[in-house]
């Protein structure tokens, strides 16, 4: 089978929909299929770096447009213009598309594929948790109605989407994947992990997030001051980057917790699972979330999760149960308290919970969902 995937962004963003379109890819070369991307730039300041599986197609992105260029929409006719000729080049001879996400690069790709093969959109949460039908030919609505199928990253993504009107007859949930390296260790191996990774501190609480206001971390740094008040066995670590740094620093600091916080900045996967399994708490206090992986992951770690109570966060305690507390959005005192009782009481994620992440959550699984959607996709083209 020949595969394109087109995507907003590719590994080294951070993002959902850059990690899970280089996982499919990976997986499809291991299992003799070919495989195209097309993608733009990073976005996150930092170079692109060779995709192991398949070759890839980087677009520049689209630059500031003086008043007259946005009036006439020039960036965006030059922008199209360069992804249609990407596709021609890239996907060509595809037998199947796999778009993830919205944006021009997703409209465009939509739109030149309609009469030349089927295509699989992916939806992650930003494009439906905001989507509004503004206009009679809306082109994320037309991209998403014709989709040979719709995933979802969540379930209650999915219900979003259907109470905007965005209905599909062959749509179903594929939860993310997390990597292999996110697993249990004892309590030796945790020590140990601890001490290699400098936190001198008993327990530890986490958070994975990139430094945005959505990730909500200034309520986590709130909390731990109030935490942190008093004793001297706690430690925060907060991994990821974002424009954000600079005045969560200056809060920690106004609290007076800058020296028990550690801003750990964009860390590669292996030392995410690292502080995972370290950890005695994940903290997710995320205004919105759609299916926080970093949780799962934490999950998968065995550490137990404390998380605001977006629609995420609601589905990971519905699936797991008391392993993921859920306390009102924006609200620090609850956070505090969930987040002492988790240190006060630490304990480990339950059997079930392990379980159910490898049942799920695993990559064979979710490859396994979607290779059946790209043969169930091919089959309604031959008929």
């Amino acid at each position: 089978m020949r595969i394109c995937h087109v995507t907003p962004h590719l590994p080294p963003d951070q993002a959902a929909n850059a990690l899970l379109p280089a996982e499919l890819a990976a997986w499809a070369v291991q299992h003799g299929h070919e495989v195209t991307m097309v993608s733009h730039e990073p976005a996150q300041g930092r170079a692109a770096a060779p995709i192991a599986a398949g070759r890839v197609w980087r677009l520049p992105r689209k630059t500031a447009a003086g008043p007259v260029s946005k009036l006439l929409r020039l960036e965006t006719i030059k922008q199209a213009r360069r992804i249609r000729r990407a596709l021609a080049e890239a996907a060509s001879e595809a037998d199947v598309l796999h778009l993830h996400s919205n944006g021009l690069i997703v409209e465009v790709a939509a739109a030149w594929a309609a009469r030349r093969m089927p295509y699989i959109l992916t939806l992650y949460g930003t494009e439906i948790w905001h989507f509004k039908r503004r206009r009679p030919i809306d082109p994320f609505a037309r991209a998403f109605e014709r989709a040979a199928a719709v995933t979802y990253y969540s379930r209650k993504l999915m219900e979003h989407a259907i109470e905007a009107g965005l209905r599909h007859p062959r749509a179903q949930v594929v939860y993310p994947a997390i990597g292999s390296s996110f697993v249990p260790r004892g309590e030796a191996a945790r020590e140990d992990l601890k001490a290699a990774l400098g936190i001198k501190e008993r327990r530890v609480i986490l958070n994975v997030k990139r430094l945005h206001e959505l990730a909500g971390q200034q309520y986590l740094i709130e909390a731990f001051a109030r935490i942190a008040r008093g004793r001297s066995d706690v430690r925060l670590v907060i991994c990821g980057t974002g424009p954000l740094r600079d005045s969560l620093q200056t809060l920690a600091k106004d609290r007076g917790v800058e020296e028990r916080v550690t801003f750990a900045g964009l860390v590669e996967n292996a030392v995410v699972a690292q502080y995972a399994a370290a950890a005695d708490v994940f903290a997710l206090p995320s205004l919105l979330e759609a299916l926080p992986t970093v949780a799962v992951e934490a999950l998968a770690s065995g550490t137990p999760v404390v998380s605001a109570d977006h629609p995420g966060g609601v589905e990971l305690h519905e699936l797991f149960g008391d392993d993921v507390q859920v306390v009102p959005k924006t609200n620090v005192d609850r956070l505090a308290e969930a987040l002492v009782d988790s240190i006060d009481s630490p304990r480990r994620v339950s059997a079930t919970t392990l379980d159910l992440t490898r049942r799920h959550f695993s990559l064979g699984a979710v490859t396994d969902a979607y290779a059946a959607i790209y043969e169930s996709a091919l089959a309604s083209k031959s008929q």
